[in-house]
């Protein structure tokens, strides 16, 4: 607005061509009424130049209004300086009337210009003042649009500070535990500490290649759970069976980066640690009616103390709800004869497609 765009200018010019062309079109159908027909260019000329005269008054008025528009806290200044324009644009169209009166004619015999003049004048000035009125509007709904754009930019900034800060947390947690899980081998069997440290390789690669990334494949994902979960197989041995039931066409789905992770660390810590029977820890994927359906079950008879709570879970809500908001679903079910079902649901997007 402050420098008038030109598709305001060009928007200007037409509306006063237009109202150039219904004035003309009204006065010679006055004109056939009253019997006095008068020849279609003179009048176009007439009529078109009147109107047109209009355009550098408006553009000066909106360029006033963007600078200095009416505010609820600072009125007097640009009160006085819309006068001053809404007055000097009235003079201006006065000044050009009686210039191209010779020329023109619009009176067809020589007015009184005082009498006349006074009129235009207090006609300009309503005229000048709905100008005055449109261009507040163009202000006001300008900064609406920008308010809007900085909110919309602010609520990204938040989300994406808040999943930055989520993953923050997420890194450190599980690389922390897989190197305890490595201390506690390390003495007793230092071939299995060795084949845990390749396997924390894997998991630190993993980490450092995605970045800042939030979402990954669920092929990449499930690379990340097997480097995982071999560090556990080598600290509980036999105790923790682990597999996948994975639809093929589904391993290159989006998926949030670190997600299953946690919820296999949930499961292996509440129903393979504290058993000495064996466990079995299976991950499920799956499309129904168009969304990615994702479950981690466990058998084991254990169950959280708070279902839903803890780092890997409580993690995974938040950033499920930064990145989804309600178009996603995490529950958490204990299953009748023992152990718990975590089941995610997703919109489904195919990497290799939207990638």
């Amino acid at each position: 607005m402050r420098k008038l765009p030109w598709i305001l200018v060009l928007a200007v010019v037409v509306w006063w061509t237009v109202n150039g062309l219904l004035s003309s079109v009204q006065v010679l159908d006055i004109l056939e009424l009253r019997g006095r027909p008068a020849p279609v260019p003179d009048v176009l000329l007439s009529e078109m130049l009147s109107s047109w005269l209009w355009i550098p008054g408006t553009l000066l008025l909106l360029w006033l209004v963007a600078r200095a528009p009416l505010e609820r806290e600072r009125w007097l200044v640009p009160l006085l300086v819309l006068a001053a324009g809404t007055l000097a644009a009235s003079l201006f169209r006065i000044a050009a009337e009686i210039a191209l009166y010779p020329t023109i004619g619009w009176y067809g015999i020589q007015p009184e210009w005082n009498r006349i003049q006074v009129g235009n004048l207090f006609k300009d000035a309503l005229r000048a003042g709905l100008i005055v009125g449109v261009g507040h509007a163009l202000v006001y709904a300008q900064r609406n649009r920008l308010r809007e754009q900085q909110a919309v930019e602010l609520q990204e900034r938040l989300t994406q500070a808040r999943l930055d800060a989520l993953s923050a947390q997420l890194n450190p947690h599980f690389l922390f535990n897989a190197l305890n899980s490595i201390a506690e081998m390390v003495h007793h069997d230092a071939d299995a500490a060795d084949r845990m440290l390749v396997q924390l390789g894997g998991l630190l690669r993993q980490s450092l290649e995605s970045g800042r990334r939030q979402h990954t494949t669920l092929d990449e994902e499930l690379d990340v759970v097997d480097c995982y979960v071999g560090i556990e197989q080598v600290r509980l041995g036999e105790r923790l069976r682990f597999r996948h039931d994975i639809d093929p066409e589904l391993r290159d789905a989006w998926v949030p980066r670190l997600m299953l992770q946690p919820l296999v660390e949930n499961a292996i810590a509440h129903a393979v640690s504290h058993r000495a029977a064996p466990s079995v820890v299976e991950v499920r994927a799956r499309r129904e009616d168009g969304r990615l359906v994702l479950e981690v079950l466990d058998d084991g008879a254990g169950t959280p103390s708070k279902p839903g709570f803890g780092m890997g879970l409580s993690n995974t809500r938040a950033r499920l709800e930064c990145l989804y908001g309600d178009a996603h679903s995490l529950n958490v079910e204990v299953l009748p004869g023992g152990g718990t079902r975590v089941r995610v649901s997703l919109p489904y997007v195919s990497g290799a497609r939207d990638g």
